[in-house]
This record gives C-alpha cells, structure tokens and sequence, in this order.
C-alpha cells in the first residue's frame, strides 16, 4: 500500500480537481473502498461523473482536512470597469436579437 503523506501544498498542486482514486488516497481510503462508497453515495465530498469518469473537486477535501480555502488573487477577476468600452466611455453593446 502507497503511504505518501498529502500536504496541504501537494493537495492544492492538484488543481480544481482530481480523480476519485487520488482524493481517496489523500484521505486514507483504498481504491476499492472508494467506489464503494460513491456509487452509495456515501463518499466523505462531493464526487463528479462524467460518463465513467470520476472527478472530485479539491476544495471540499482541503476543507474536510480543515485548511483554509484559498484567497482568490483580485487580478484573476473581472469587474464592469474592466470591460471594454466603445464609443464615449460607454460599455460595448451585446447583440441582443429579441424583437
């Protein structure tokens, strides 16, 4: 059995997600044990399924491991004042094509 030991850092390296047997190894459950417990519904954070595939986002495993949630980097988001503007400082205009 793999006995690596997840850090907080190791989990967020992750990204947005990851797969069912990775966030059951970070919790300390095995492979099998792991799809047990999704197909009952019963796995300790949310899973995903696209098709066959498992997914499980990260940030309910790092809150289960009770690590803060990330600060989001105020750069990375978009305000109105960002948006491009056209004309005399007015916000572009969407193609809106309802009668």
């Amino acid at each position: 059995m793999n006995s690596r030991v997840w850090t907080e850092a190791d989990i967020r390296a992750l990204g947005a997600t990851t797969d069912l047997v990775t966030a059951a190894a970070i919790l300390g459950v095995g492979r099998t044990k792991a799809h047990e417990l999704t197909r009952a519904g019963q796995f300790p954070v949310p899973v995903l399924r696209f098709g066959r595939r498992y997914l499980v986002p990260t940030a309910p495993i790092l809150q289960l491991l009770g690590y803060p949630p990330t600060t989001p980097d105020p750069a990375m988001h978009e305000t109105a004042a960002d948006r491009p503007r056209h004309g005399h400082g007015q916000p572009a205009k969407y193609l809106d094509r309802t009668p």
